[in-house]
């Protein structure tokens, strides 16, 4: 966590100390929520480790995987933690995973206090946008095999451990069309 936050090179040692003191770890096992549909997002979490999966369901019941989160990627119901309302969507880990949390109360003040805690939440802000941004044009625009190349060149090292019908439901294919863009790429 301290690394990331240096990374945004806004905080002097100090300011992230008094992060970290205000913040909190937490270990869920594989299968556990992070957040769930119609619960409010109060906290903002930095994955150390494990991998986590955004979903929701279709009018259909179905679960649609729309969003995958790896170590060292803040985590959160975006929408839920900015505007204090009831989430849309249920974020589960995949793994046995750490996470490091603050408050939104505990982070209010922070923000009140110092502007770089300001700053630090508008690029969040952005980076969340043009996040989603990539996502619809991705979604539009490449063919299916090309986003499973995406994020196999992304996340190398933790695409196994996600299982193939979460895999499927994000790129937006059956299992079945995954297995054969597997086959025609090995």
């Amino acid at each position: 966590m301290t690394e990331y936050l240096k990374s945004f090179k806004l905080f002097s040692d100090e300011e992230i100390n008094e992060f970290l003191r205000l913040s909190r770890t937490r270990r869920l096992k594989k299968g556990d929520y992070y957040i769930t549909q119609n619960e409010i997002c109060d906290s903002l979490s930095f994955v150390k480790n494990g991998i986590f999966r955004s979903f929701y369901y279709s009018n259909k019941d179905d679960e649609i995987t729309y969003c995958f989160t790896f170590p060292n990627n803040l985590l959160m119901a975006y929408s839920s933690f900015i505007s204090e309302s009831k989430s849309e969507e249920n974020i589960q880990s995949l793994t046995d995973a750490e996470i490091i949390s603050i408050s939104k109360e505990d982070l209010e003040p922070l923000t009140e206090s110092n502007r770089n805690w300001l700053s630090f939440l508008k690029i969040i802000a952005e980076k969340e946008y043009v996040e989603l941004e990539k996502w619809i044009f991705n979604h539009q625009k490449d063919k299916a095999q090309q986003r499973y190349l995406d994020l196999i060149n992304k996340q190398p090292e933790y695409i196994q451990e996600i299982p193939l019908h979460y895999i499927a439901s994000y790129l937006g294919i059956t299992q079945r069309h995954l297995s054969r863009i597997r086959a025609n790429i090995s």
